[in-house]
């Protein structure tokens, strides 16, 4: 009998999903009727389904990506048929037969896979750029940054001598101008940071104390650029990466069993951005990847939630960065151990205070909240310590998502435990345990 892959749950699977859209439509092709030729072996699934052409899709699943194959013209990642082929695949009912090899033009595509991934090791040969060039350019990019930086400081230093109170007549034509010089000194940390700044004097009671928080930041990181030469290296680092100037993920690779904490998108006009917490069951470490789809598309990374990846990561430069980069892959997710530990909210605050020593940038880290209980708080919601006298509050974000009624309804008002972001502004659940056992409950 062919060696098959740990099968996933469905809720692993629809957590896949890149919207709402497709996890609906996923479900409906989650059934035998559509499907034919579907086998499945260790690494891949696959599978013809039957559209309203003439000649059904073509769709396979790389099981150890996941990544995913399809002849429909979706460009969302995994499409509707590929979750679908995932749900049947998961049903084990019978469906998706155990084959010894994939069809031809499954293997195909698997084949290329594998050998894209073996070009990408560092030992695989390939050619190395031209250093020189590399230089001059970053020398280049680095005199724009600085004019950039420069003008900034003359912008909110115009705002502050003439009172926050211009920022509001003034309206969004002065910052969007400046948030395009920024653009073009190409550096996007502060043109996003500009944007910011545009839309505080209309978001509410106590405007003015944000604008001058996010202004005093602003001009913290202008003061980081222009004097980097005095700061330590990990700290420099730090300020290149929220100006956003590319840096490689250079740091030694580490192979753990990686648990998927949660996955979650958000976007603008312009682009997707998808964030993915992973644990490492024997590093006790935290780390975010980032995959981005842009014009539109969904971002093509996707793992699914609650399930452990045996991987190698590579850091980011910078202090305090939980950023790191995804290199290869030795089998498909399977079944995770133990959760991770959890904390209470006052020592989840506390490490977000000691993040912030190394990172004063930073809006909020990783934490895993122990024996919790949601409770309402007039309007709003936070997270109690079923054994002490303290509570986090849920963001503004966390309170209008649907996840925050599954949360309840996990809860029932017994603990649980939570996994999400905590910052200056609260608490933002994305995953949440049962008390006493149970599958990971994906809230976003």
């Amino acid at each position: 009998m062919t060696e098959q892959g740990v099968r996933w749950t469905a809720d692993q699977v629809l957590a896949l999903a890149p919207d709402a859209a497709s996890r609906k439509a996923g479900g409906r092709l989650g059934t035998a009727g559509p499907w034919s030729e579907a086998g499945s072996g260790k690494e891949s699934v696959w599978g013809l389904c039957r559209g309203s052409g003439s000649r059904p899709y073509q769709t396979v699943v790389d099981l150890i990506g996941p990544a995913y194959k399809c002849s429909c013209p979706s460009r969302k990642f995994p499409c509707k048929h590929a979750l679908g082929l995932l749900l049947l695949w998961a049903g084990d009912d019978g469906s998706v037969s155990a084959r010894t090899e994939p069809p031809d033009w499954a293997e195909q595509w698997l084949a290329g896979r594998r050998e894209r991934a073996e070009d990408k090791r560092p030992d695989s040969g390939g050619g190395a750029a031209d250093p020189e060039a590399a230089r001059r350019r970053a020398e280049r990019r680095a005199e724009r940054v600085t004019a950039g930086a420069s003008e900034l400081e003359q912008r909110l230093a115009d705002l502050l001598r003439g009172g926050l109170a211009a920022a509001e007549q003034a309206g969004y034509g002065l910052w969007e101008e400046t948030a395009a010089r920024m653009v073009d000194a190409q550096a996007p940390g502060l043109a996003a940071r500009v944007r910011e700044l545009e839309a505080i004097p209309a978001s509410g009671a106590g405007w003015p104390a944000r604008l001058l928080e996010e202004c005093a930041l602003a001009h913290l990181l202008d003061q980081g650029w222009l004097r980097r030469d005095r700061l330590p290296e990990p700290l420099a680092a730090t300020v290149r990466s929220r100006l956003g100037l590319p840096a490689p993920a250079d740091g030694p690779p580490e192979r753990d069993r990686w648990l998927v904490l949660a996955q979650y998108d958000t976007a603008d006009a312009k682009l997707t951005t998808r964030r993915i917490w992973l644990y490492g069951a024997a590093s006790h470490r935290t780390r975010l990847l980032l995959s981005y789809g842009a014009g539109g598309r969904a971002p093509e990374l996707s793992l699914p939630v609650g399930l452990a990846l045996d991987a190698e990561l590579s850091t980011y430069p910078g202090a305090g960065q939980f950023r790191a980069a995804l290199g290869e892959r030795f089998a498909a997710p399977a079944p995770a151990g133990p959760r991770p530990p959890g904390v209470t909210t006052g020592e989840a605050v506390a490490r977000y205070g000691t993040a912030l020593r190394e990172d004063p940038w930073l809006e909020s880290v990783p934490a895993v909240l122990e024996r919790v209980v949601p409770v309402p708080d007039g309007e709003q919601w936070q997270l109690a310590d079923a054994d002490a006298d303290s509570a986090l509050p849920l963001t503004r974000a966390a309170r209008s998502r649907p996840g925050l009624w599954r949360l309840l309804a996990l809860s029932g008002g017994a603990p649980v435990t939570v996994f999400g972001e905590c910052g200056h502004r609260g608490f933002t659940p994305l995953t949440a345990w049962p008390e006493g056992g149970g599958e990971a409950v994906p809230l976003c």
